[in-house]
């Protein structure tokens, strides 16, 4: 019997008790789903398949691998597990990036395709929208406010052609939140019907389910929360079971296309995800009380953390989050009533006083926030979107999007709690509370 699945409650059947079938919660099913015993050795971790091609019992006849870029066992492995946490999911491909997943997917669209997508979107993806996509396809994107624009806006969006929709919430940097289900029922109100996809980097599968909220495609940079450890570069795709035809497109891509990580790769992101569960409860108990010390500092203009009670779509973050992080929330608030808000991810935005002088004096200054790019490993991460994660954006669009010189990006990891918070605020000083030498 699956892990996935396990022998519960009994309920009264005409008479005859029968046993309710017990589903393993979120931590169980990503420990356990694709790292089942080897059947030859009984290891309960799965080896590292390295070899690159596979013994044929005669043409055709083999174990179910042919060639590693077709198919790896690790890979198998960790699709599996994807598929699993994911709720909603069915099937997972892994790709060699998170790039990569992004170039697959608009590739499936074919050309001269129109897509809808959420202006504050990740740098990258903007860049391949709107310089490769869009010179090698003709893909044409309209960049919209899926969080402030109302229904007759964006319904004023879609074409003929339309084919997909691209969402990320929340947003990177910003932090916008955008209502899955709200635009969903747009999308299925049009005559082209496009597909929504749903980037949840910034939550991870722990926090949001966007297929339980009615999204066609989940899309995830592994190299963040589901790895964890800042040592993998890979992306995924997750699709619920009645898309299987679009599944089946997209695998034949990742076979031709070739853009597959490495068994390694698969095996470390797989062990990462044993533990997601774990650190993003971490993640969102630390990143919850930083934003509500970056609140009560003199040294910051805002905050923005959905998490925060003050937040102004603090009801949408709690309606987003997943079946399992709602009853994790729950009893976090419940044994926490001074939290002043709930976790939501380790993921902080905030405007520092002052300007990109007083920025580059705060990154320099923190002493666990590493200034480096990425975010969601387990160590702290600091950046200035305008200059690094973003600098591809042109600057007319940066300013219209808010990523201004004092916008600050932090990604807290599972450090200390206190340690995290003094790091912040004497960072602050520093930059801001001191008076720089003339």
């Amino acid at each position: 019997m699956s892990p996935a699945v396990l022998n519960g409650n009994s309920h009264s059947t005409n008479g005859h008790a029968v046993k309710k079938p017990h589903l393993d919660g979120f931590g169980t099913r990503a420990i356990h789903v694709g790292s089942e015993p080897s059947t030859e050795t009984g290891a309960v971790i799965p080896a590292i398949s390295l070899s690159t091609t596979y013994k044929q019992d005669g043409i055709g006849r083999h174990k179910g691998f042919e060639y590693s870029r077709s198919g790896n066992p690790n890979r198998n492995a960790l699709e599996a597990t994807l598929a699993s946490v994911e709720a909603g999911g069915a099937d997972a491909l892994a790709f060699s990036s998170g790039s990569a997943t992004t170039a697959t997917v608009l590739q499936s669209l074919g050309p001269n395709s129109h897509i809808i997508s959420v202006n504050d979107v990740y740098g990258g993806t903007f860049r391949y929208m709107s310089r490769v996509a869009s010179e090698n396809q003709g893909l044409e994107t309209t960049f919209v406010d899926l969080e402030k624009a109302d229904d007759k806006t964006i319904l004023a969006a879609f074409r003929p052609n339309t084919k997909l929709i691209w969402i990320e919430t929340p947003t990177n940097p910003t932090l916008r939140l955008i209502d899955i289900p709200r635009i969903v029922s747009l999308a299925r109100s049009t005559p082209s019907s496009p597909l929504v996809l749903v980037d949840n980097t910034f939550l991870s599968p722990f926090y949001q389910s966007p297929l339980l909220q009615g999204a066609d495609i989940v899309m995830h940079s592994l190299t963040k929360y589901v790895n964890g450890h800042s040592d993998v570069v890979m992306g995924a795709l997750i699709l619920p079971a009645h898309h299987a035809a679009l599944i089946e497109k997209l695998r034949f891509l990742q076979n031709a296309i070739g853009a597959v990580p490495s068994a390694y790769d698969c095996w470390l992101a797989q062990r990462g995800v044993k533990t997601l569960h774990l650190r993003m409860k971490a993640h969102g108990a630390n990143a919850l009380a930083v934003a509500r010390a970056l609140k009560r500092s003199p040294h910051v203009e805002a905050v923005i953390y959905p998490g925060l009670a003050s937040h102004p779509l603090n009801d949408l973050a709690y309606r987003s989050l997943a079946p399992h992080a709602r009853k994790y929330v729950d009893e976090y608030v419940k044994q926490h009533p001074e939290a002043d808000g709930f976790p939501y991810g380790g993921m902080i935005s905030f405007r520092i006083r002052g300007g990109a002088q007083e920025a580059e004096r705060f990154l320099t200054a923190t002493r666990l926030f590493t200034l480096a790019e990425s975010l969601g490993g387990v160590e702290s991460l600091a950046e200035l979107p305008a200059q690094m994660t973003h600098g591809s954006i042109p600057e007319a669009e940066r300013a219209k999007l808010g990523i201004t010189d004092n916008l600050i990006r932090l990604s807290v990891g599972i450090e200390e709690v206190e340690d995290l918070v003094a790091d912040v605020e004497q960072a602050l000083e520093v930059a801001v509370g001191a008076t720089p030498a003339a």
